[in-house]
């Protein structure tokens, strides 16, 4: 089996694992590499296994399919990703038109065949026309020597640019991710805050604004003014205030 494909079944559900081995058996160009119950463990077990193909399920507790494939294209070679789903029509007609690779359940051995047969990585147009299916992302995937991180959003104080790269801080620890600030804002507005051109500061872990003096301004002169800073839960840091984002402040 040297040349078999490998392969990583999805499911939260004993049975549709089951079933999926079930039909697999048949095929002796596939070889079932790992099987994991929710997202966390499909990005764990792709890391260890470097599966060619996920047959991945949409709904699976805590970081759902569509979620999993995001994180799962932050891989060196990302596999192909042939969704599970017992979706209704209208969402099956976002599949078709974006031409990805799913199956209905139950599903049908001659399917199978025809979707492993074309099974190919996603590309990032595909899976943004699929986001309207899923909840906002819980965690933010982090590749680190060679592996995938998932750090969850809740846990995370700040995201700051800093040349081509976001610092994700967080209480224990700071992490590099390969992202736009832009973005991240669009996606996580609702969360985060700006507090600055470069700095998107979690509202959960503001303690309160108070001015104090910094040795430098916002263009990195020397000042002796005070300005606006965020307090911060969990942490000594303070993030500054910018003048432009100061109508944010609200004191008593």
């Amino acid at each position: 089996m040297t040349n078999a494909l490998k392969l990583l079944i999805a499911d939260d559900e004993a049975p549709a694992r089951n079933r999926l081995r079930e039909l697999l058996s048949e095929m002796s160009h596939i070889n079932i590499v790992a099987e994991a119950k929710n997202g966390q463990e499909v990005l764990n077990l792709a890391s260890n296994y470097q599966p060619d193909i996920v047959l991945l399920d949409i709904r699976m507790p805590g970081i759902d399919g569509i979620e999993a494939a995001q994180h799962l294209q932050k891989m060196a070679k990302p596999p192909a990703v042939i969704f599970t789903t017992a979706y209704d029509s209208y969402a099956m007609q976002a599949f078709d038109m974006n031409a990805v690779d799913y199956l209905l359940k139950p599903i049908r051995i001659e399917r199978l065949q025809t979707a492993l047969h074309k099974a190919r990585a996603l590309l990032p147009k595909q899976l943004e026309a699929l986001l309207t299916f899923s909840p906002q992302k819980t965690h933010f995937s982090i590749t680190e020597r060679g592996r995938i991180l998932l750090i969850p959003v809740a846990d995370v104080i700040y995201l700051r640019a800093e040349l081509k790269y976001i610092t994700v801080r967080t209480a224990e620890k700071e992490y590099i991710l390969e992202e736009s600030l832009n973005n991240l804002e669009q996606e996580f507005g609702n969360i985060f805050i700006r507090l600055h051109r470069n700095c998107l500061v979690a509202k959960a872990y503001i303690l309160g604004y108070e001015k104090r003096y910094q040795e430098f301004n916002e263009e990195g002169n020397k000042s002796t003014e005070k300005h606006w800073v965020a307090l911060l839960k969990n942490t000594s840091e303070t993030i500054a205030v910018s003048r432009r984002q100061q109508h944010l402040i609200r004191t008593t």
